[in-house]
């Protein structure tokens, strides 16, 4: 039997527009709560395939169990994976069995196929139905090498959550951490990157040196990161595509909380001298600094809105941590936190509206505030969470 019709993206390296759009989304449920049937991925013909020891038919319920993972982690939808339904033959991929779904009291229904092709490279195919309204909403299809298939079941959970959701996807993408091991008296601290659901972890720096607060770049093709290779704390950029890594900072002060701008031009850092601490920008090329904060006291934690204008960072200049706004430039700079306690690792949401960052009262307590320091709503109320971090899409 022929693959049912779908289009076809030649690798897993990122997202196509997505076509097919052929519906509406019934709004009988908020698109939060809509109950989402995923059902096994079907394969005409149940071939052998390195990623899979079992076949290309368990792998199609390995590629249902990842996407409904990935939409039930979001915490928006109420995904069913395939444990729990039944399997659709290949041929109800393009033609779902509706009274099945509808006894099932399914409002989506995610439905695909999985392939081995001869070179030995993965098709897999994905396909979103509003089971109310009986109607295919969209599709979409990539080829990976074995190895990669987890990165389709990402993909198609990209394809689902921005369809229903509108907002930007975030699935298939990858966390850069610090990964420490080692005997008490000897820790290590490496590079590391994992898949967003902790899979396929790797080590990128060898542990020869100590490594600290990695970033991606907004092009996911690079890293910053601040490393203790060469003695004292400098700045460093590896490149994910060719594993080469190269120094951006050449000064011997010590310098650390290294930031992108949002179009990957500049890196924002904090670096020491003669006991002062300030706020630097460099081009991602490396080259001379530019100084954006001066004056006595500690400003370091620069983050940037999302159209790169502004900047909020922490500075103790009145006495205590608090945060601040300030041009890109480093004009115009006015402290926006007023509601007592300590303000510190302020942190510019994605969407632009919100500066998330650590509330020090007594406690530690992870809050959001406005970019103008108004309506700060505490969001955790335990004894030290600290540091926050923005998910990709703001929420």
């Amino acid at each position: 039997m022929d693959a049912p019709s779908v289009p076809i993206e030649q690798s897993a390296t990122g997202l196509e527009d997505e076509g097919g759009l052929t519906g509406s989304v019934s709004d009988e449920k908020a698109w939060q709560d809509l109950g989402i049937a995923i059902p096994g991925f079907a394969t005409d013909i149940n071939l052998p395939t390195p990623a899979n020891a079992q076949g290309t038919a368990a792998l199609g319920r390995e590629l249902a169990r990842v996407i409904t993972a990935d939409l039930k982690n979001n915490g928006l939808f109420l995904p069913v994976g395939p444990d729990a339904l039944p399997q659709p033959a290949f041929g109800e991929i393009t033609a779902p069995a509706w009274p099945t779904w509808q006894t099932r009291n399914a409002d989506m229904l995610v439905q695909g196929y999985v392939r081995a092709g001869g070179d030995g490279r993965l098709t897999v195919g994905c396909y979103l139905y509003d089971v109310s309204l009986q109607s295919e909403l969209v599709r979409q299809g990539w080829v990976v090498q074995p190895a990669d298939w987890r990165r389709a079941a990402h993909k198609c959970a990209d394809l689902v959550y921005s369809r229903l959701s509108g907002e930007a996807p975030f699935f298939d993408s990858k966390i850069a951490y610090i990964a420490e091991t080692g005997p008490k008296n000897n820790r290590v601290k490496r590079l590391a990157i994992m898949d967003s659901d902790g899979a396929n972890h790797r080590f990128i720096t060898t542990g020869q040196s100590t490594a600290l607060t990695p970033r991606y770049s907004p092009d996911y093709g690079s890293i910053v990161y601040l490393s203790y290779l060469r003695g004292n704390p400098r700045i460093f950029v590896y490149n994910i595509a060719s594993g080469s890594q190269r120094l951006v900072t050449q000064s011997s002060n010590p310098t650390f909380a290294p930031r992108w701008s949002p179009d990957g031009k500049y890196i924002l850092y904090s670096m020491a001298v003669n006991g002062n601490t300030d706020i630097y920008r460099v081009s991602a090329q490396g080259g001379q600094s530019q100084r954006l904060t001066s004056g006595p006291g500690i400003d370091v934690g620069g983050s940037y809105s999302p159209d790169g204008s502004r900047i909020v960072f922490e500075s103790d200049r009145s006495g205590s941590q608090q945060c601040y706004v300030m041009n890109a430039d480093g004009s115009n700079q006015k402290r926006i936190s007023f509601f007592g306690g300590r303000c510190a690792t302020p942190e510019w949401s994605p969407r632009g509206d919100q500066i998330a960052f650590t509330h020090i009262a007594g406690n530690f307590r992870i809050a959001v505030m406005s970019p103008a320091g108004s309506n700060v709503r505490a969001l955790t109320d335990s004894w030290q969470d600290e540091a926050p971090t923005w998910a990709p899409n703001g929420r």
